[in-house]
């Protein structure tokens, strides 16, 4: 099997079973828990650098004002995404932020086709119709839009068009979004420490392990998706993304007895409905661009 396969499962299940492990850590308060990932996150990735001695890269960055723009920004969304999904794990709402990566690779579409001039066939548009009506037939049902579904999906799209844009590689990348978001953590956390507010000084010491385990476990999957989308094609790459939100769902209704009644499957199934006219899209045009190279 291609390497890069191996790798792409192995990130998306990881991210995918995320919830229990914030569920484990569900009496530190979600603010408190996002500057540690943060914070952690940076001396991980610190410790990675260190023994691959990758260091000339920054230099360089950090003189160029208009790349670091880019990552101040992708950094923001970034720790906009970490703090809603936190919290929504803990609020019991981990079937609807599995929805929002269900959205997420048509809100990807959107974005290309309004900020990168791509263009959608005919497929694409039926996807992209199909899976708002959905989210309409949710809202009506609802009374109000999926706003955690959509807040995940939107700010997880932003970051992935910043990060398209930008050119540096997921390990770099990671590093310096790291590197800006550790002062605000660590201001965040020192406050919090000082007021006498400090879940982590107070928690069982497993606790506090656990909670200095998300430097890695942040990580990790990220430098796995990193290596898998250099070795296999995007398309594929795409249908694999899959597992994630699914296993959310699963996690969410049969480990945490989420409801996930008959309203809610009727939109999911428009949105799932779009997701395989997509995928089939994906799927034609790249075996018809081989069968191209062929000729």
């Amino acid at each position: 099997m291609n390497p890069g396969i191996s790798y792409a499962f192995a990130a998306f299940v990881l991210w995918g079973l995320f919830p229990i492990y914030f569920k484990t850590l569900h009496q530190i308060p979600a603010l408190e828990m996002l500057a540690h990932r943060m914070a952690w996150s940076l001396v991980f990735v610190v410790g990675v650098l260190v023994v691959r001695r990758h260091w000339r890269w920054l230099g360089p960055t950090l003189r160029d004002r208009r790349l670091l723009g880019r990552f101040v920004a992708s950094a923001v969304l970034l720790s906009a995404n970490w703090g809603i999904y936190i919290w929504a794990v803990n609020a019991g709402h981990i079937v609807e932020a599995s929805l929002g990566y269900f959205i997420n690779p048509l809100i990807n579409v959107l974005f290309g086709y309004a900020f990168l001039r791509e263009r959608l066939r005919a497929l694409q548009w039926a996807a992209v119709a199909l899976a708002a009506a959905g989210v309409v037939w949710l809202t009506w049902q609802n009374g109000a839009p999926p706003w955690i579904s959509l807040a995940l999906a939107a700010t997880f799209g932003g970051y992935g068009l910043l990060r398209k844009t930008a050119q540096l590689g997921a390990l770099e990348g990671l590093a310096l979004e790291t590197v800006l978001l550790f002062p605000v953590a660590m201001v965040y956390l020192i406050v919090v420490g000082l007021a006498g507010e400090s879940h982590f000084t107070h928690a069982p010491r497993a606790l506090q392990l656990l909670l200095a385990a998300s430097g890695p476990i942040t990580a990790i999957p990220l430098l796995l998706f990193g290596a898998a989308a250099r070795r296999i094609p995007l398309s594929m790459l795409g249908l694999i993304q899959y597992v994630t939100p699914t296993l959310q769902l699963l996690t969410g209704v049969l480990i945490y007895d989420e409801p996930f009644g008959a309203v809610r499957a009727v939109g999911y199934s428009a949105i799932w409905a779009a997701l395989a006219l997509y995928s089939l899209e994906g799927v034609r045009s790249l075996v018809a661009a081989r069968e191209r190279g062929a000729l």
